[in-house]
């Protein structure tokens, strides 16, 4: 297997055992355990949709924090504004974000590639940053916009374990939903464009419309992850989807693996879990994930899921299988 195909086999592997094992834990986490577990799923799912953009597709663009905030302010939004139900409001944040992943597909379909890309995206997401925070009537402005108790079928999710199974449904079906587009000849058509677009042209693959559904897909994914955010934390602020959000977005798709669904959950796994370590100590999560992903990026290139593949050998013997 080269270094650039993804494992379908650990990825499915990862999608059955890990939602089996993980029913049983809000029988014996307590409140704050089950609030990190449901932190996870959400992170799990930013990791997925912006996989699809960097991992999948190729393409630098920082736009996972602009995804991830239309999701969650629309959501609140709808559900405190407009008074609509919970499903309803976070399949809304989901099409809004996608709707914004086409726009933002713009730039990239008119051949702006690398690092030009990664600028142009960054300031779409400072100008929603600067809309959540000029549009008091709607978003609450700098103070955040709270988010009313969520509903479902008529059963209202108010403690983390109630939300935990809902969130854990929601990211097993998106998470298989997007394993199955990256089998078929659409997720084979990303990687011909990650690898050479013009060659992929050149066969035949319309490489526009692939590029404006990988956008869309992502949008979709990140914006239902802000939906189940939202949610959560029920405040939605414009605080949290600055730099440091897009950082850790990204650390969590280079720390898990890129290209892989299954290294997408150990991203969000391992950088959920590092930074509660350090809670007690403000400032330091920055330094935290950047040297993760130093060590990691060192040590495994290819991310956290690559001891899936080799079977968890030990450091020795993964320096020893060291691919050319």
């Amino acid at each position: 297997m080269s270094a650039s195909e993804p494992n379908w086999r650990s990825d499915r592997r990862l999608l059955f055992l890990i939602p089996l094992s993980a029913c049983a834990l809000p029988l014996c986490a307590n409140q704050y355990q089950l609030y990190v577990c449901n932190l996870i799923l959400v992170y799990a799912l930013v990791g997925l949709g912006f996989n699809v953009l960097i991992g999948n597709l190729g393409q630098l663009a920082f736009v996972s924090t602009t995804f991830f905030g239309l999701g969650a302010y629309t959501t609140g939004i709808l559900m405190l504004h407009l008074k609509a139900p919970f499903a309803v409001a976070a399949l809304a944040g989901g099409l809004v974000s996608a709707a914004a992943g086409v726009l933002v597909s713009l730039p990239a379909l008119r051949g702006v590639r690398g690092f030009y890309l990664a600028i142009t995206t960054l300031a779409f997401g400072e100008l929603m940053r600067w809309a959540y925070v000029h549009a008091p009537s709607l978003t609450m402005g700098s103070t955040g916009l709270p988010v009313p108790l969520p509903f479902v079928a008529g059963y209202a999710l108010r403690t983390d374990g109630a939300k935990f199974y809902l969130f854990l449904i929601v990211v097993v079906l998106l998470a298989m939903a997007t394993s199955g587009l990256l089998r078929s000849r659409i997720g084979r058509a990303f990687m011909a464009i990650r690898e050479n677009e013009l060659a992929a042209a050149a066969m035949g693959i319309p490489t526009a419309r692939m590029i404006i559904l990988a956008f869309a897909w992502s949008g979709f994914v990140v914006g239902a992850a802000g939906a189940l955010y939202a949610a959560l934390v029920r405040r939605v602020s414009p605080d949290a989807f600055d730099l440091v959000e897009l950082m850790l977005h990204f650390a969590i798709v280079v720390v898990g693996g890129l290209g892989s669904i299954a290294g997408s959950l150990l991203g969000a796994i391992m950088l959920t879990i590092a930074p509660q370590l350090l809670r007690d100590l403000p400032g330091f999560e920055s330094i935290l994930l950047a040297g993760l992903m130093i060590v990691v990026l060192l040590i495994l290139p290819r991310g956290l899921v690559s001891l899936l593949e080799l079977g968890v050998p030990s450091i020795r013997q993964r320096f020893a299988r060291s691919e050319p």
